[in-house]
């Protein structure tokens, strides 16, 4: 008898970098301060979202391409460590891997500087389009644009939603956002998309690619759905800040984690802000990633 096979629930694919993490007093502009925290610790969006998605009880699977060099293997140490499949991670021999400068100040807000190191990227013939219709999720942040729409056409044929985390101008984002079923949108990609500097009508802009689920995510001003001919507005929780690196990453895996369990929009935004809530209380982009159970722990004590 031929042994079972566990298939993954989330497929994530997209980008993954190592992030230098350095909390400041304030970000020095010409002169010089002393560090506050000083940490490595892996980044990137569809690898965060992947580490939230298996934090939260999904089995799980990130595509994407890395160097042979030590950031390489941190990478994947860091993956494997949170019971995520990295059998699909393309290492490329004699490559260096992606790596971020991620600079916090005292309010938890940031400035990223980061480099792909010239990595080829993955092809469309090394999406895991074998595993996708066996999926529940495909989660794509726009990187490795050839495989990722090769991944979106496998789901959109087998019938796996797809979520397209709409934060970067990449090449093929108008097919990946054709092929968007949860399209989630950053206040700087909505705007740009649109040509609309008010969000509302910026949301409206967005429903012309017809995904299920139009969204864009505000910062500290929460979330916005469009939901049945309304604008659902949802605010984040009021909860300390030392960090807002991975906010919007663990806000999608946390939307569609929900979303996997319930169709009600309000409560996958409500529970995407406390996933994202919670995260930013550490530093980092997946130090501070909840479990179900904290998550579920601390929506039972809120209104």
């Amino acid at each position: 008898m031929a042994d079972s096979v566990r298939y993954p629930e989330f497929i994530s694919l997209g980008y993954c970098s190592n992030d230098h993490l350095c909390r400041l007093p304030e970000i020095p502009i010409d002169h010089k301060v002393e560090m506050i925290e000083h940490e490595i610790q892996g980044g990137g969006p569809a690898a965060d979202a992947a580490v939230a998605a298996a934090r939260l009880g999904l089995s799980t699977l990130f595509a994407t391409s890395i160097g042979d060099d030590d950031d390489g293997r941190r990478i994947l140490r860091d993956l494997e460590a949170e019971g995520i499949d990295t059998s699909r991670i393309a290492v490329r021999p004699g490559c260096g891997s992606p790596i971020s400068y991620c600079w916090i100040d005292a309010a938890g807000k940031r400035s990223v500087a980061w480099s792909k190191n010239g990595l080829k990227l993955l092809t469309a013939a090394e999406a895991p389009v074998d595993l996708i219709p066996h999926a529940k999720m495909l989660h794509l942040d726009g990187h490795h644009p050839d495989a990722a729409v090769a991944a979106a056409q496998a789901a959109h044929e087998a019938g796996v939603p797809v979520c397209l985390d709409a934060g970067t101008f990449t090449p093929r984002i108008d097919e990946l956002l054709e092929l968007a079923d949860l399209l989630i949108a950053s206040e700087y990609f909505a705007r740009r998309a649109t040509g609309e500097t008010d969000l509302d009508r910026a949301l409206v802009g967005l429903l012309r690619y017809g995904a299920r689920v139009t969204g864009i995510t505000l910062g500290e001003g929460g979330s916005i759905f469009w939901n049945d001919g309304k604008i659902l507005r949802c605010p984040i929780f009021q909860l300390p800040v030392v960090d807002t690196t991975g906010a919007g990453d663990s806000f999608h895996a946390g939307f569609e984690f929900q979303y996997l369990r319930t169709n009600d929009l309000m409560s996958c935004a409500r529970f995407a802000s406390a996933v994202s809530g919670l995260k930013c209380g550490r530093l980092g982009a997946r130090a501070g990633l909840p479990t179900l159970e904290q998550v579920e722990t601390f929506l039972a004590n809120q209104r």
